[in-house]
């Protein structure tokens, strides 16, 4: 069996004592927009040495109105993935939000998304063990993190050893999140901790027929977590947030993730001395 504080996603290890980095835009909104975030952050991470994964969604099942823009969808999304994949030779990581998709899925991500509202959801994570990817599991916000053991025992009970768990806050009354960095040593007990830097700043629907955030906080809330002992970092980020199609309020300028990521690291450094 794998050690709880490790998990491989492809050829790179997430709880090594390196740092991983898992980013890119919220949602997928062109092959282009892909190749160009995913192209400009593997070249940071490579001038960085962090370990890069890419992440897009090709569906967004939970946005705050029927009319926001969900993704290219299932087929489209992971001809996109792929695409990464293939091009630029990345592990590639999305969401799935139901059984049906896993399959389709699996056979193109090198990491199985389950998004916070889902991580209950019994069928869905033994699913996404039984297809014997990496699964990551985001805590959901009205989720204790010791409560996490479970959802990582669905996945692991489907004989899927490869786990991590990723926090991206707690509700705190209507429409706030807070972060507790609390949380992370006690899930690192079950699995390596991903922290998500930008949902952690998210305003859920705060602006009524979509979310707000504070954009601001990313940098504080993430050296936050590389000093708790975090093993991964989870950023969404785009060339100009303010015409992204999904989470516009809370992603990283794309120009900006260079400074972010080295001062993450030389905190992930300094907490491991």
């Amino acid at each position: 069996m794998t050690q709880p504080n490790v998990c491989h996603i492809a050829n790179l290890t997430i709880g090594s004592g390196e740092l991983a980095v898992i980013a890119g835009p919220c949602v997928a909104e062109s092959l282009d927009l892909c190749m160009k975030v995913a192209e400009h952050l593997a070249g940071v991470c490579g001038s960085l040495g962090i370990h890069y994964i890419f992440k897009a969604s090709y569906d967004k099942a939970n946005r705050s109105s029927n009319k926001s823009y969900r993704g290219p969808g299932l087929n489209a999304g992971l001809k996109w993935l792929e695409a990464v994949k293939e091009k630029l030779g990345l592990p590639v990581l999305s969401d799935v939000h139901e059984v049906a998709q896993v399959g389709p899925a699996a056979q193109v991500l090198d990491c199985i998304q389950i998004p916070a509202f889902l991580c209950r959801q019994t069928d869905l994570l033994i699913e996404a063990g039984r297809a014997g990817k990496p699964v990551n599991i985001k805590k959901g916000q009205f989720m204790a993190p010791w409560d996490m053991k479970a959802a990582v025992d669905k996945v692991r009970s489907a004989g899927n050893d490869e786990v991590i768990l990723t926090d991206r806050g707690t509700s705190f009354g209507y429409n706030r999140l807070i972060t507790d960095f609390r949380a992370i040593p006690i899930m690192q007990k079950y699995a390596p901790v991903v922290f998500d830097a930008t949902h952690s700043i998210q305003e859920p629907a705060g602006l009524g027929d979509a979310s707000g955030g504070q954009v601001e906080f990313v940098g504080t809330l993430a050296g936050a977590a590389m000093a708790a002992g975090a093993d991964a970092l989870f950023v969404e980020t785009h060339p100009d947030p303010a015409k992204a199609k999904s989470d516009a309020a809370c992603m990283v300028p794309l120009a900006d993730m260079q400074a972010l990521l080295k001062r993450c690291l030389a905190i992930f450094r300094a907490a491991r001395e």
